[in-house]
């Protein structure tokens, strides 16, 4: 069973109550973001009038983050999450700057830091089928937990019956080749401080086909590489011998 999020930007009072139950869910202490930063997995954010807009990891269906790890410290679940292993982690931050959406961010002020991202409360909620901290105590709806597929039905059903309340796009569905936190909205992507024109190609799948056609190249790479450093080496020792002999 793979789940997911639906946010519902109409629906949403910007009261908090995701972003405390978040924190508490997550042993931080309660505060009121300002951004999505280390100390926030996710926040909610004023962008029009009334209107809110929540930002935290879209959990795509085939993570960039994860494609780019050298140790598979992320990695995407069966049950949906992309969850993060600190015990493995390089601190190379790979996938800080893999990511389309520009969601993880980097503990730069400990001094044993960490990647931090929310991680759709796997430990405790959502790999037991629980629903999410956040959505738990949503008092509108706003953002509901659910199977990934029904989720993408009542969207789909919400936009049909409501076309003059909703943008026609549904904000995860094909971006990075899906993901599993899916946004209804009223305001344009860019309106509603949401990354624009993300690919619709799974991006780990768009590396492996262009690096499938250059199966030549690689090896030819190494050979040249091993070349140069096999002549450095001996120019060297050339050049020590040399001088040696001067002596």
């Amino acid at each position: 069973m793979s789940y997911g999020l639906l946010f519902d930007q109409t629906l949403c009072i910007g009261c908090g109550a995701c972003e405390l139950a978040c924190q508490k869910e997550h042993n931080q202490k309660p505060h009121k973001p300002k951004l999505l930063d280390e100390e926030s997995l996710t926040y909610v954010e004023k962008i029009n009038g009334d209107l809110y807009q929540r930002h935290l990891c879209m959990h795509c269906i085939e993570p960039t983050c994860a494609s780019v790890c050298p140790v598979s410290a992320l990695k995407k679940t069966k049950e949906g999450a992309v969850i993060y292993n600190s015990t493995i982690c390089l601190g190379c931050r790979y996938c800080i700057m893999a990511c389309p959406f520009h969601i993880p961010k980097y503990e730069w002020h400990s001094p044993f830091p960490k990647v931090k991202k929310c991680d759709l409360c796997y430990e405790t909620r959502s790999s037991k089928g629980e629903e999410t901290a956040c959505a738990s105590v949503c008092p509108t709806g706003a953002t509901i937990f659910g199977n990934r597929d029904e989720l993408f039905k009542i969207a789909k059903s919400k936009i049909e019956k409501n076309p003059d309340k909703y943008q026609k796009l549904l904000y995860g569905e094909k971006e990075a080749g899906g993901t599993s936190v899916l946004i209804l909205l009223k305001k344009p992507v860019k309106d509603s401080n949401l990354i624009e024109n993300v690919p619709e190609d799974s991006l780990p799948k768009l590396t492996w086909r262009v690096l499938e056609k250059i199966p030549v190249i690689i090896p030819a790479w190494g050979v040249f590489l091993g070349g140069m450093y096999w002549l450095t080496k001996r120019k060297n020792e050339i050049a020590k011998e040399e001088s040696e002999d001067e002596k």
